[in-house]
């Protein structure tokens, strides 16, 4: 099938939202060689189309825009940024079928969740469309006689960011929207295997008025991009969602022109089942935790510890609810979709074979799955040894892995026991056993007896090797800005003032 046969196919409306060039300094922009990739829908392996793979000199180029829309764009006033970005907000709204069915053929997320995705991430940038006119100057009380004192908030300069596949639209709505809400512009580049929904809120950003230079999309390599710009003085601050591994990379790469960074990071995230829970709220819960987005996502539970005296029980409600969720491409809306790429389904196959191997048992799923390739069948496995990878490794992806335990202290040391801090979920209707809990768990985020947590008013981000900083909330902006302090006298009175 024509990749335009294909959108038409897929219902998308609006095709002028469909982009296959970089957005840069309010120009659509191919590579100086012509080069091109192409994107796949992972559903069926269908080119969805080919967009330009730009090279060094092109990632430069955004940030020379950027640097030079700084100015301008730091001094509007904050009511007329904000303006702006209610009107951006307001057009992915508007056009939000659209941008989900693109969301889907390019990246396999059953439609209601895409289409969810693209509430969520509107959301943030209506909430910084509000934050953008909120970081007043601050009065301090003065430690010297005679003196004046004042913080402000200033613009750190220009932003790179750099999002991942799984969430291609919410991730960027989430980082753009707090930069350019404090007075930055952005250079972006989108995960290659996924690149048509930043495109899409490029054209939408055009539509909005942001002005040229400000919002920049730049696609292509990864390294050929991402890597100029960790060099750059001028790139001020870097916001990176991915891997640990990666993470660490861009971390080392930008320690050379100390740059702030902002990364969320990899997830291990442990689910707790007490023996007082609500049972059936623990199981419908945790089947939300393990199985979103196909369990690619990095809050998925990936260890799931379930109080022995309720352990049988959990485990056979647990393997029934996942045989009843359904499997198909994106655009059928079942509760699972493909795939991403065949390295995330090699991980499953890897991490299900090594935990039998090692003494778990398989009640349900646990192999590809006829209807294609990169389809893999939810997939439960219990009585998972300690020794197993799926208890070390982050599996991102549909294969939950249960196990018992006899004590508070033990199932905290357990779930403590990671390089990873960013979620956790627990499951009690005992006051003080939750707050004790709470408090012990080393993670940036525990959730109590639900799944959904995240949303624009608060920060998201973890401890540890989970990542840097925070994203939503006040604390997202303020990682775009820099606090300059004033000290001023205003010196003595002359006679007869």
């Amino acid at each position: 099938m024509d990749h335009k046969d294909l959108i038409t196919a897929a219902g998308i409306t609006d095709k002028t939202l469909m982009r296959s060039f970089s957005y840069i300094n309010g120009k659509w922009c191919a590579a100086s060689d012509g080069a091109t990739f192409p994107v796949t829908d992972s559903a069926d392996g269908a080119v969805v189309g080919e967009v330009a793979s730009l090279s060094a000199s092109g990632a430069a180029g955004a940030v020379d825009a950027a640097q030079a829309a700084f100015s301008a764009w730091s001094q509007l006033l904050p009511q007329d940024r904000a303006a702006i970005l209610r009107r951006w907000g307001a057009l992915q709204l508007e056009h939000r079928e659209d941008l989900a069915r693109l969301m889907v053929i390019e990246q396999g997320k059953p439609l209601s969740e895409a289409r969810g995705e693209i509430d969520y991430g509107a959301g943030f940038v209506e909430f910084y469309a509000e934050e953008a006119k909120r970081p007043n100057i601050e009065g301090v009380t003065s430690h010297l006689p005679d003196a004046e004192v004042e913080l402000w908030r200033e613009p750190v300069g220009v932003a790179a960011l750099i999002t991942p596949w799984n969430f291609p639209s919410a991730m960027l709505t989430r980082k753009a929207a707090a930069a350019l809400a404090a007075g930055c512009t952005a250079v972006c580049h989108p995960c290659a295997e996924t690149p048509f929904s930043a495109l899409a809120l490029a054209e939408l950003a055009e539509r909005a008025g942001i002005p040229a230079g400000v919002f920049n999309v730049v696609t292509g390599d990864a390294p050929t991009i991402v890597k100029p710009w960790t060099e750059d003085a001028r790139v001020r601050a870097l916001s990176f969602t991915g891997s640990t591994e990666v993470g660490k990379l861009l971390y080392r790469q930008s320690s050379q022109t100390v740059k702030t960074l902002v990364m969320e990071l990899g997830g291990h995230a442990p689910v707790i089942v007490f023996d007082d829970a609500d049972l059936d709220c623990a199981v419908a819960e945790t089947i939300k935790a393990k199985f979103a987005t196909t369990g690619q996502d990095c809050l998925g539970a990936n260890r799931i510890y379930v109080d022995r005296a309720i352990y049988p029980e959990f485990c056979g409600k647990f393997t029934e609810a996942t045989k009843a969720l359904t499997l198909a491409p994106g655009m059928e809306d079942a509760d699972l979709g493909p795939m991403m790429n065949e390295k995330a389904v090699a991980k499953q196959v890897e991490h299900v074979a090594d935990a039998l191997a090692k003494g778990a048992r398989l009640t349900c799923g646990g192999k590809r799955d006829p209807l294609g390739p990169l389809f893999y069948q939810a997939t439960v496995l219990v009585d998972v040894p300690e020794d197993a990878l799926i208890l070390r490794e982050e599996t991102f992806g549909p294969v939950a892995a249960i196990l018992p335990f006899d004590s508070e202290e033990e199932v905290i040391a357990k779930a403590n026991d990671t390089e990873y801090g960013l979620v956790a979920y627990v499951h009690s209707q005992d006051p003080r056993r939750i707050y004790r809990t709470s408090r012990a768990l080393q993670f940036g985020m525990v959730a109590v007896n639900r799944t959904k947590v995240t949303g624009a008013p608060i920060p998201f981000g973890g401890t540890k090797q989970s990542g840097l900083g925070r994203e939503g909330a006040r604390q997202g902006m303020e990682a775009f800005t820099e606090i300059k302090y004033l000290c001023r006298d205003w010196g003595q009175p002359r006679v007869g003032q």
